[in-house]
């Protein structure tokens, strides 16, 4: 282990669940799944066709029963339980692929596919069929579940002890994202700021790569297993 390294965040996006067979948010042609981001993920969205939004994330909901997890998930938890000093894991991701390969130390800044969120009261739970318009919540009462799912326009989760990482870190990691959506495109920039040491693994370069000290440039499934096999040694 570098002895200058003691406290590291690693952020991950669509690149590192790719691999494992679900969809990037966005393809090519700017479409998610087949829909564009503004007809399944803004709030305004749910309002103007709430079967078309429960429908389309019971389908994504269905499809984690599909997917394992990769070799980059898997080495990520084994950093998580072998890493001596503090380590956080935020994920863009809305799969659970981190938590299946073992992963703890974890937030997911834009909510959870198989979470069920209540519109009234607030209140989170665990949900894994699917979510029909109209279902009740269990603590007020309410028909007011929804996907738990930071839309755009939305606050993401947990901001601040993502901060207080941050600027606390020796090192940031940025595995698989495009960079280019904000806050987290800006999580680089906070790392550099204290000093971290900063390394972004991607399939190609993404839009915050001039900030990186170091970009690695290929899979995921291989890259991020030699990064941990690095700073395990």
């Amino acid at each position: 282990m570098n002895p200058d390294i003691r406290n590291i965040v690693i952020l991950t996006g669509a690149g590192i669940s790719a691999e494992s067979g679900l969809a990037t948010f966005r393809g090519p042609d700017g479409l998610w799944e087949g829909h564009r981001v503004e007809d399944v993920c803004t709030p305004e969205a749910l309002s103007r066709d709430p079967l078309l939004v429960h429908r389309f994330y019971d389908e994504r909901r269905a499809k984690l029963t599909e997917v394992v997890p990769n070799p980059a998930h898997e080495a990520l938890a084994m950093l998580d339980h072998a890493w001596p000093g503090d380590l956080l894991i935020v994920t863009q991701n809305v799969d659970d692929l981190h938590e299946r390969a073992g992963a703890r130390r974890l937030i997911h800044m834009h909510g959870e596919l198989r979470s069920a969120l209540c519109a009234a009261c607030g209140k989170a739970m665990p949900w894994e069929k699917a979510l029909p318009s109209g279902s009740i919540c269990d603590g007020c009462g309410k028909a007011a579940l929804r996907p738990d799912i930071v839309f755009f326009g939305e606050m993401p989760y947990q901001m601040d002890a993502i901060d207080t990482a941050l600027r606390r870190a020796d090192m940031f990691v940025s595995i698989g994202t495009s960079g280019a959506v904000y806050p987290a495109a800006g999580f680089v920039q906070t790392a550099a700021h204290v000093g971290a040491r900063t390394l972004e693994l991607n399939l190609d370069p993404s839009a915050g790569s001039i900030y990186f000290e170091e970009t690695r440039l290929g899979a995921a499934s291989l890259l991020v297993p030699e990064m941990v096999r690095d700073l395990l040694a």
